[in-house]
């Protein structure tokens, strides 16, 4: 096998890192989160969230790649024998969220296109669903590729392929060396931008001005913890395979506490760009901030074109700089979630970084074609909604209780980490990942699945859920046994 590639530099691992995390639901998620959660009170849930559970695991992720210089099966395997397939089930978890990510960065190139004269038009609406994505009104009405979603997909998809084939130190980390400086610096344009506009302060009203009495809803606390789970790119093997390739020299907690914030100070940015052009649109419009909120593909490809629409001069430039943003904070997070398959693939199959890459960028861009149907943006959602709220969450569940309380790894591993970093692990890391976490997250879990069959997610049909969300986790499930069985039995012969 070929050399184990390495980071040319700390800064580089750590602006992969937070290119990682940086992602599309920085932009058009967290904003909502914290409006539909009691506003600026959501603030206190939410760092509560990251000091106990988002942080704790990332460092735990990067002890884990550190120490044993490997990928996330390879590395599970290292900590218990038969833990494998924890590895094996946070490597296809990662494969399917990639599948439909490169759909949205196509998306996005399109838009980044169309924002130059507005082409979209007054009806922003019917352009997105009708137009461009020629969406069908049966949730099973496959129907045919779509060409203005596949040529984007492609471009995209030949980008990526082609930084993945470079490598960690001379593909990923120039890569993003390239694109965080100019993704911040488009973040910190559309910011002041926005709150200069007129409206912008109604805006930011609505999403500062706190609503104590949420913090006594536990839904407000769950939605605290997963959001910060999800947007940390924490227990789908992305942090444990870029810190396996960190020397053997690293101030691990360190980088982890700079990744960790600079995720969350570059969401609150974004949230208060989004608002203020949010109240812009909302004054203009004579209507208020809560009619024109929204979170998702609607805020994106809906609203914010009606936002550039409304805007007195140099809307297109507005445009481009939004859209642009999503697409090089899609690139970033792209390449972050590809490298912990490429990486799976590759040792477990003795390949090349060549071979490996060609597997899997080949098999994603067969499986994600789905998407770039006329159907297509109902299967991304639902395999989107299955991946997020059970795939990555069970496998942090996992994690976390084989570390915790099967391996009972948690002193070797602060050991491992306070021998090398200048911040140093105390009681409260254990605390957390043994007992706060574990009993959050399944907690989430539980409340998540009894929303989900008291009420289908989106209305959709049950036959629809059960095709392209219970089978989805199957596969993930089958995928790991069966890869970790492979494994045996090559041991075995």
């Amino acid at each position: 096998m070929e050399q184990r590639d390495r980071w040319v530099s700390k800064a580089g691992f750590i602006l992969a890192a937070i290119g990682s995390a940086i992602g599309l639901g920085n932009i058009w998620r967290y904003p909502y989160v914290v409006y539909e959660n009691g506003g600026g009170a959501f603030l206190i849930p939410y760092f509560i969230a990251l000091l106990t559970a988002g942080i704790p695991i990332l460092l735990m992720e990067y002890v884990i790649g550190h120490k044993y210089k490997a990928s996330a099966p390879v590395g599970f395997r290292k900590i218990h024998r038969g833990a494998e397939w924890i590895g094996w089930w946070q490597v296809i978890v990662a494969f399917f969220v990639v599948t439909y990510y490169m759909a949205i960065l196509g998306w996005a190139l399109s838009y980044t296109y169309y924002s130059f004269g507005t082409k979209w038009g007054e009806n922003t609406e019917a352009f997105f669903f009708n137009h461009y994505l020629s969406l069908s009104e049966d949730f099973w009405g496959f129907g045919s590729i779509q060409w203005k979603v596949l040529i984007p997909f492609l471009i995209v998809w030949a980008v990526t392929y082609w930084i993945m084939q470079r490598g960690v130190s001379r593909g990923i980390e120039v890569a993003n060396k390239i694109l965080m400086p100019i993704l911040i610096g488009m973040l910190l344009i559309m910011t002041i931008r926005g709150v200069t506009l007129p409206g912008a302060a109604q805006g930011l009203n609505v999403l500062l001005t706190p609503d104590f009495a949420a913090l006594a809803d536990p839904k407000v606390w769950v939605q605290a913890y997963g959001h910060v789970f999800f947007s940390l790119s924490i227990a789908f093997a992305i942090m444990l395979t870029y810190s396996s390739y960190l020397p053997e020299k690293t101030d691990l907690t360190n980088s982890g506490l700079i990744a960790g914030l600079a995720n969350s100070g570059f969401e609150f940015m974004a949230a208060i760009g989004v608002f203020a052009t949010l109240g812009f649109l909302a004054a203009a419009q004579g209507i208020a901030v809560d009619e024109v909120a929204t979170a998702g593909v609607g805020l994106a490809f809906v609203v914010y074109p009606q936002v550039i629409n409304a805007f007195p001069f140099w809307n297109s430039l507005f445009g481009v700089l939004f859209f642009g943003s999503l697409l090089f904070s899609g690139f970033t997070s792209a390449i972050s979630i590809l490298e912990p398959v490429v990486a799976g693939v590759r040792e477990k199959f003795n390949l090349s970084r060549k071979s490996a890459v060609n597997w899997v960028c080949g098999f994603a861009f067969l499986v994600g074609l789905v998407y770039t149907t006329s159907g297509g943006l109902r299967y991304l959602d639902v395999v989107d909604h299955f991946t997020n709220q059970y795939g990555i969450v069970l496998g942090g569940v996992f994690e976390v209780i084989l570390i915790a309380w099967v391996a009972k790894k948690l002193d070797e591993f602060r050991e491992h980490a306070n021998g090398i970093s200048y911040v140093r692990l105390g009681s409260w890391w254990d605390i957390c990942l043994r007992w706060i976490t574990p009993v959050l997250l399944s907690g989430m879990l539980l409340m998540t699945l009894l929303d989900e069959f008291s009420q289908p997610y989106e209305g959709y049909p049950h036959s629809g859920l059960i095709a392209f969300g219970w089978c989805v986790l199957g596969i993930i499930m089958v995928g790991a046994l069966y890869f970790t069985k492979f494994r045996q039995e090559r041991g075995n012969a």
